[in-house]
């Protein structure tokens, strides 16, 4: 998909300010067994089209509304993702600026984990 300059835009200043990981570090990361909740920002005909077992689903539309409810301890290890990267990041920085400190985007997002061998529904 080709994004649009101000997207992009608006997408490398979030990434600028929060955390990111690659699918190697993700791997890592649950080989550790690091507690964290796995969140999937897509939309939901997205998730219903396949998504990571045992993924939260809070679409990129809801999350800010419905996070604090699902998840209100806001030092929770979140991994978000969505098809590549770009509205996880956004979604990530936005959660920071609500005081959550450890929201994290996955770079490369659902294609990345489709390739992973991560289990998937």
């Amino acid at each position: 998909m080709v994004h649009s300059p101000g997207f992009l835009k608006l997408v490398n200043e979030a990434k600028s300010r929060i955390q990111q990981i690659d699918i190697d570090g993700y791997k890592q990361l649950r080989a550790a067994g690091d507690p964290h909740l796995l969140v999937d920002t897509r939309e939901e005909s997205e998730w219903n089209a396949g998504h990571v077992a045992g993924a939260l689903h809070l679409s990129k539309g809801i999350i800010e509304r419905d996070i604090e409810h699902k998840v209100p301890e806001k030092d929770t290890k979140l991994v978000l993702y969505c098809g590549g990267g770009y509205r996880s990041a956004l979604v990530a920085d936005n959660l920071r600026q609500m005081g959550y400190t450890n929201a994290i985007s996955l770079d490369g997002g659902w294609r990345a984990l489709k390739e992973s061998g991560l289990p998937l529904e």
